[in-house]
């Protein structure tokens, strides 16, 4: 009976202008779906620091959009790391599953989106930079499988963020043409990434590239701060446009 009366609210809500068209929701997932980018920081730091080394200040800048296995072959060559490149990414998953596991939220209002676009027939996927393992880890203690449809990573495509690779391989797969496709990121790099993949893209508040947040607003199409904003019709439309290079 509950879940019949929440159906039956969403169904009411009048179809939200920026869905209007769109046949398919892609979403970043660290920063965009679910609020995870404060562990990372953690991780740098307790990594390094047992190679006796600190982590640089523009580091996660400079990591920002690449892929697991991109990230681990930039800092085997910054770090003059020893570990392979397997071996890196398998210590960090190892080092974050337990967080992704049991301490990642979604993000604001981000499962009654969810909710409401499976109520509607809107195809939903993954495009991330993490790793299959981690995303693993967040469907177990989220459930994201029941909503999303394609999980796809950087590391399965030639390059990452923000070329439009990802996006483009979560499209193909979800069988649904770029421009009718509805992007959520949270950082510059990716924001770009769906631009260059044809589609428009929603730039989602969080506290790790708050300080980013006027260029997330140059480059996006439209700005929340909760996945509510969509579904109440008040979130921020901005200038219109066009790929970015």
């Amino acid at each position: 009976m509950g879940f019949a009366l929440v159906r039956e609210k969403m169904e009411r809500i009048d179809m939200p202008e920026q869905l209007e068209q769109i046949e398919a929701v892609i979403f970043d997932l660290d920063g965009s779906l679910v609020d995870s980018m404060w562990i990372w920081r953690d991780i740098d730091i307790e990594f390094l620091a047992a190679r006796g080394l600190e982590l640089p200040d523009d580091f996660q800048r400079a990591i920002e959009g690449m892929s697991f296995t991109e990230t681990a072959v930039y800092s085997r060559e910054r770090f003059g790391l020893s570990e392979s490149v397997e071996e890196l990414k398998a210590i960090w998953n190892q080092m974050a599953m337990d967080k992704y596991s049991c301490e990642v939220p979604f993000k604001p209002g981000a499962l009654r989106f969810l909710k409401y676009c499976k109520s509607r027939g809107i195809r939903m996927g993954i495009a991330t930079s993490n790793s299959r393992e981690l995303v693993a880890a967040v469907d177990g203690a989220l459930k994201l499988s029941d909503y999303i449809e394609q999980v796809v990573t950087s590391c399965e495509v030639p390059k990452g963020k923000p070329a439009p690779d990802v996006y483009l391989e979560a499209a193909r797969r979800l069988a649904v043409q770029p421009a009718r496709c509805l992007v959520f990121e949270d950082v510059p790099a990716g924001i770009r990434a769906g631009k260059n993949a044809g589609m428009q893209v929603c730039a989602v508040e969080d506290a790790f590239s708050g300080d980013l947040l006027e260029e997330k607003r140059r480059l996006a199409d439209y700005y929340i701060t909760s996945y509510q904003e969509i579904l109440e019709g008040t979130a921020e439309h901005l200038p219109k446009k066009d790929v970015m290079p």
